[in-house]
C-alpha cells in the first residue's frame, strides 16, 4: 500500500521535502518497507516548482483543495507563521488527515489546541523538525528516552546566534560586523530579531520542555535573553577563564517546578556542547537511565529540515493500523519557575571609573545581599580610561544578585548597567 502526502508550501523546506520525495522514494521503501508517494503540492508562487519534474503530481494554488483531496492521506504544512497555517492544520486534522509541520511558532504558542484536535479526530500531528533541524531530538525524548526521567536539556538550537557566537570568539570581532556577515551568509533572517532576541529558541525550548515533563508550558513563561548584549570583551574574558558563550536553552525540574529559560551561557571548554561551533545544533540531555547523550547535526537548513519531516511522513504511514500517538501527552500541570528563583553561578562586567575604594564598595553591595566572589579580574588600564571589572561568583539565588546590582549600579561611578551572564 502506498500513503498519499500532500505538501503545503514549496519554499526552503517544502522544497526539500518535494525533493526528498521524488529522488528518495526508493530508499524509503527499501528501509521502511513502506510507500509514500507525493501527490499533490499547492504553491502560490510556480517560480518554486519549475526545478521538480512533477508528472503525475496535482499543482495547485489552493490547499484548501490540497487538504479536500482524497488521495492525500498526509498533509505537510511547510508555509510557517500563525495565520493561515493554523487554519490549514486545524481543516486537515478536523477532515481525518495526519499532518506533518516544522512550525514551531505555531505549536509553541498553539500546541495544546492543535494537540486536542488531532486526538479528537484519531490522527497524527508530527513535528520533529520544529526543533534542531535535522536532528532527531523529538523522536529521542518520545521514544528513544520514553524509560527516562529527563534531568535537564541544554540545547544549542539557534544556527543563527551559534554562528554569531562561534566568530566573535575565534575572529575576536564584536556583534555588529558578524550579525552583518551572518545575513551576508544566509545564516541569519533579515530583520534577525526572532533569532538573536532569543525567541526562536524560546519556541523550541517550550516544545522541549512540553515533552520532557508532559506538561503543557506557556511560551511567555520562559525567561528569553538574546544575544546582542554580548561583546568581544565578554567573549575574551570568558576564554580566560576557561569557557565558551552559548546561547542556550535550558529545561529542568527544580523543587516540583519547570525551569525553562533561554540566555547566553558560559559553557566550560571540556563540556562538549563547547565544541559545537557555527550554524550546527547540538542538544545534550541528562536522564537516569541513560545517563549523559548528545544529539549534534544541521540545525536548519533545506534538506536536513526535509530529512526530519519526511522521517515523521515514515512514521505515520508505518503506524496508519496502529493507534495514533498523541503530539503532546499532558499528564502533568507544572508551574514554570521564576528566574528569580534560580540558583546558580553568574559572571559580572562592571565597566566604572577607576579610582580607589570602586572594587570595595561592589565587594560591599555583593556581600550585603549574600553573593560570595569566587575570582576577580581586574588589568591595568590606561589612565582616564574606564575600568572593566569582571567578577565570578559563587552559587547563589538570582533574586539576591539582582538586588546587589540594583545597589551597585545606582553609584555613580558605575558607567554603564553592570552585564550578567549565568554560568553552566
Amino acid at each position: 500500500m502506498s500513503y498519499g502526502v500532500g505538501v503545503i508550501g514549496a519554499g526552503t523546506v517544502g522544497g526539500g521535502v518535494i525533493q526528498t520525495l521524488l529522488s528518495n522514494g526508493g530508499v524509503i521503501a527499501d528501509k521502511t518497507g513502506v510507500a509514500v508517494e507525493l501527490r499533490h503540492v499547492a504553491e502560490l508562487n510556480t517560480e518554486n516548482l519549475k526545478e521538480f519534474d512533477l508528472t503525475g503530481v496535482t499543482v495547485s494554488a489552493d490547499a484548501k483543495a490540497l487538504i479536500a483531496d482524497p488521495a492525500v492521506n498526509i498533509v505537510c504544512e511547510l508555509i510557517g507563521g500563525e495565520g493561515v497555517a493554523k487554519t490549514f492544520i486545524l481543516e486537515a486534522l478536523g477532515a481525518g488527515k495526519h499532518v506533518v509541520t516544522a512550525n514551531k511558532m505555531l505549536l509553541a504558542k498553539h500546541g495544546e489546541e492543535l494537540c486536542a484536535k488531532a486526538v479528537e479526530h484519531g490522527v497524527e500531528l508530527r513535528y520533529e523538525a520544529a526543533v534542531a533541524g535535522g536532528i532527531p531530538i523529538i523522536k529521542a525524548l518520545r521514544e528513544g528516552l520514553a524509560a527516562n526521567n529527563i534531568r535537564a536539556i541544554y540545547g544549542i538550537v539557534n544556527g543563527t546566534c551559534n554562528y554569531i557566537l562561534t566568530r566573535m570568539t575565534e575572529d575576536e570581532l564584536d556583534f555588529e560586523p558578524v550579525l552583518k556577515q551572518a545575513i551576508a551568509k544566509g545564516f541569519a533572517e533579515t530583520p534577525p530579531d526572532l533569532d538573536v532576541l532569543g525567541h526562536d529558541t524560546a519556541h523550541k525550548c517550550q516544545i522541549l520542555a512540553s515533552l520532557a515533563y508532559s506538561t503543557p508550558i506557556d511560551l511567555n513563561d520562559i525567561y528569553v535573553e538574546g544575544v546582542t548584549k554580548v561583546t568581544h570583551l565578554d567573549v575574551a574574558y570568558a576564554r580566560e577563564m576557561g569557557y565558551l558563550i552559548k546561547l542556550l536553552a535550558i529545561v529542568q525540574k527544580s523543587d516540583g517546578e519547570v525551569e525553562a529559560r533561554v540566555h547566553p551561557t558560559l559553557v566550560p571548554k571540556e563540556h562538549l556542547l563547547a565544541s559545537v561551533r557555527n550554524e550546527f545544533n547540538a542538544v545534550f540531555v541528562k536522564s537516569d537511565i541513560a545517563d549523559n547523550t548528545l544529539y549534534y547535526g544541521r540545525g536548519a537548513g533545506r534538506l536536513p529540515t526535509a530529512s526530519a519531516v519526511v522521517s515523521d511522513i515514515v512514521d505515520i504511514a508505518r503506524n496508519t493500523n496502529g493507534a495514533p500517538v498523541p503530539p503532546f501527552r499532558y499528564t502533568h500541570k507544572l508551574a514554570v519557575r521564576d528566574i528569580g528563583l534560580l540558583q546558580g553561578r553568574y559572571y559580572l562586567r562592571l565597566t566604572t571609573e577607576d579610582h580607589p575604594g570602586v572594587l570595595g564598595k561592589v565587594c560591599s553591595s555583593l556581600g550585603k545581599h549574600g553573593v560570595s566572589i569566587a575570582s576577580c579580574i581586574q588589568k591595568e588600564e590606561q589612565e582616564n580610561v574606564p575600568a572593566h571589572i569582571v567578577l565570578m561568583t559563587h552559587k547563589c539565588l538570582e533574586s539576591s544578585i539582582a538586588a546587589a546590582l540594583d545597589e551597585i549600579d545606582a553609584n555613580a561611578f558605575v558607567l554603564e548597567p553592570t552585564h550578567l551572564l549565568r554560568v553552566l
